[in-house]
């Protein structure tokens, strides 16, 4: 029980902004700690959806509410999902060898492609939460997104084999119980997506776009999981960021063409 509040209290002091008490960091208290890193998408689904219901409460505009609904998550996760993103866009725009690829992840400073598509990627989920906002039956996939997201990010980290022997992913990685984490991931992920598929089941084929929704983000897995092994040789931390960032992208897209359609 002990090692599993410490892993709970790593995940949320590595993967969010949240103020939680600090543990050091050792195998001990490690070993659950990527378990965990789910309940951060939890927060917040739970968090926006709040922001819905505070916004359709008081009739504010979609794009007060779809600029607040963007912005969210990078208040709760401290934007360390955006610094992978901005970082494997800078990479991936190098057209390097491999060794280039990994050492400009590893470069503190920006290069002008990670700005770039970074913004994209805010205004791409701007454009989604406003969508979403017009006609929200599938609010609850959205919602769902950020939470699944991560389980996906974090079997990354334990399944797949890292690009190099340092930095954050190989930590999280030797330290944990690779086995055990990942069946407790993918649990909470097929737990996750019942839940969505339970609270769309009512909306007209929400069922039919809940599982579109499903494969798109099983297809995104895959698709990630050949780039970090052909191009990079493995899984890094901003790579394991790079692939929850567009997960939840996806999942926002699905859930806003999916209402559009309906």
């Amino acid at each position: 029980m002990k090692s599993a509040w410490s892993g709970l209290l790593v995940a949320f002091s590595m993967y969010s902004a949240i103020p939680v008490p600090q543990v050091q960091w050792e195998k001990r208290t490690m070993r659950w700690a990527l378990s965990f890193l789910p309940l951060v998408g939890v927060l917040i689904g739970v968090l926006e959806w709040l922001w819905f219901w505070f916004c359709t409460h008081f009739a504010a505009e979609s794009l007060f509410y779809a600029v607040g609904a963007a912005l969210l998550p990078l208040f709760v996760s401290g934007g360390i999902h955006l610094d992978g993103l901005c970082d494997t866009c800078d990479a991936l725009c190098s057209y390097g060898d491999r060794e280039k690829r990994l050492s400009i992840l590893k470069d503190p400073h920006v290069g002008a492609f990670g700005p770039m598509w970074l913004i994209a990627f805010l205004l791409a989920e701007t454009g989604c939460f406003a969508q979403i906002y017009a006609r929200p039956a599938l609010l609850p996939l959205a919602l769902a997104g950020f939470a699944i997201a991560r389980c996906m990010g974090g079997c990354k980290v334990v399944l797949t084999p890292c690009a190099k022997d340092s930095g954050l992913a190989h930590l999280f990685a030797e330290n944990s119980d690779k086995k055990a984490v990942a069946i407790m991931l993918l649990i909470e992920l097929v737990v996750y997506l019942a839940v969505a598929g339970l609270l769309v089941h009512a909306v007209p084929r929400g069922l039919n776009a809940a599982m579109v929704w499903a494969v798109v983000l099983l297809v995104w897995y895959g698709a990630h999981e050949k780039l970090t092994r052909r191009i990079f040789g493995g899984i890094t931390g901003d790579l394991a960021g790079f692939g929850i960032s567009v997960a939840e992208l996806l999942a926002l897209a699905c859930a806003a063409v999916g209402g559009l359609i309906l």
